[in-house]
């Protein structure tokens, strides 16, 4: 006789963003910060040393003046980018896989939670995780931060199922395809003199600290993408620019690639150069007039993109002489950036 048909084991899938404050009002941009900069992969000192100077000094003085620039970003029906783009990306992800997969989203910082996202998987009974952090490039602040958390939240369950973690995606062609197709739209509406790739910086000592035995120099051994640089955040920005341009069809000195948000004021260390606030005020003097931005870091429009990119970038850059600004949107839930999401799944 034929054996009982048994239920289909399903996959769960994470979708992790890094988070954001539950409303742009001063306490909850507080608690966010306190979250995030307190982060022992985010700032690397001491414990003792990190929770007084942050919690004590620097949260205190930067949740006022970052809850009005997240009053600028509010949606007042839907709150937070970051949340709402995550949200309709994780909707729109589960849509393509179908029923054989579960997918859950959570946030790094504050709400909702990796913890609360776990639970609707093991809820679910899945036969195994797959993470994906949406950060294309591996940094130890970030993605790192992300495979920490998990993995401290599910060694406490008493099954652990297989879980498996998709650490970059920094070439990957739905990942590029789709930004390359929001570049070209912006490129058929104006002429641009130049391209700048703006990507979220990171303290030099970032990438040293895990370098491959001592590959990374932060200078010409990014000219190449392999296997001694897969995991340096510096080289995969590179190489992620190199791809972008190729499918933009445009020439080196076409483009120049920089970082942004740095804390260097305030932690007095060198983060990665050249700084892209610093770099754009240079490009008028060059004969520099028309600049299409873009921030590869991302993949959901946020205060760095929309607010940092979008509005204060544009601000010095017509200071200093430029006449038109214009920042590429990020992927949030385009169709071809969706589709690349269910494939980079499907593969693992």
């Amino acid at each position: 006789m034929p054996t009982p048909a048994t239920s289909k084991r399903r996959v769960g899938v994470l979708l992790v963003n890094l988070g954001t404050p539950d409303s742009p009002r001063t306490p909850d941009v507080r608690r966010y910060l306190n979250e995030f900069l307190t982060d022992g992969r985010v700032i690397d000192m001491p414990a003792a040393v990190r929770y007084p100077l942050f919690q004590g000094l620097v949260v205190p003085l930067r949740a006022p003046k970052s809850a009005k620039i997240y009053q600028q970003l509010w949606d007042t029906e839907r709150g937070s980018p970051l949340l709402y783009h995550g949200l309709d990306l994780q909707k729109l992800v589960q849509e393509q896989l179908g029923s054989d997969y579960v997918v859950a989203f959570g946030m790094r910082y504050q709400n909702p939670s990796i913890e609360k996202a776990l639970e609707e998987l093991r809820d679910a009974a899945v036969e195994r995780i797959i993470v994906l952090p949406l950060f294309p490039q591996y940094a130890a602040a970030s993605t790192g931060s992300v495979q920490e958390k998990v993995m401290e939240i599910v060694s406490k369950w008493w099954i652990v199922p297989s879980v498996n973690f998709i650490s970059t995606f920094t070439d990957d062609p739905g990942f590029i395809g789709t930004f390359v197709t929001l570049g070209k739209a912006e490129m058929d509406k104006h002429d641009y003199d130049h391209v700048l790739f703006s990507y979220h910086g990171i303290p030099e000592r970032h990438v040293l600290k895990g370098s491959f035995k001592g590959y990374c120099q932060l200078g010409k051994c990014c000219n190449t993408y392999n296997k001694n640089n897969r995991y340096c955040y510096r080289a995969q920005c590179f190489e992620t620019s190199r791809l972008l341009a190729k499918g933009l069809g445009l020439r080196d000195d076409q483009y120049t690639v920089a970082f942004q948000s740095r804390l260097q004021s305030r932690l007095r260390d060198p983060w990665l150069q050249p700084y892209s606030d610093e770099v754009l005020k240079e490009f008028p003097k060059k004969g520099i007039q028309n600049v299409l931005a873009f921030s590869p870091a991302f993949v959901a429009d946020c205060l760095e993109t929309t607010i940092e990119v979008g509005v204060e970038f544009k601000e010095l850059f017509e200071e200093a002489g430029g006449k038109h600004w214009q920042l590429v949107p990020s992927l949030n839930s385009h169709p071809q950036w969706v589709e690349g999401v269910v494939n980079m799944i499907q593969q693992n």
